[in-house]
């Protein structure tokens, strides 16, 4: 194991953390590719934390997350895991088609 991580590594983890929190009660996210970008497409004015892409007939479907969005909006890595977690679970309920107080009973209260 490294002795230290590069700051895109420990996005990821923070990530893989969620999303192992999610699949214990949503198993069907297994199925669900789960990508960290840098930064998201330009769009519009507005800058996403976070964007999900349906299943098609060639792929899984995807939940993007946006590493320096949420590193900019966040000051330490507790404030930076919560924000992760938040961006997941809206994600999901977003692919799902659910409320994220469905995904996650605890969505908006940490």
């Amino acid at each position: 194991m490294p002795l230290s991580t590069s700051r895109s590594e420990s996005f990821r983890d923070l990530v893989r953390d969620s999303v192992d929190r999610l699949e214990r009660r949503w198993p069907q996210l297994a199925e669900v590719d789960f990508v960290v970008m840098e930064v998201p497409t330009p769009q519009d004015d507005t800058v996403p934390l976070g964007s999900s892409v349906p299943a098609g007939k060639d792929h899984p479907a995807r939940i993007l997350v946006y590493r320096r969005p949420v590193e900019i909006r966040t000051k330490n890595r507790d404030d930076r895991a919560l924000l992760v977690h938040e961006v997941v679970v809206e994600q999901v309920a977003e692919l799902l088609g659910l409320a994220p107080e469905s995904v996650d009973p605890r969505y908006g209260q940490e």
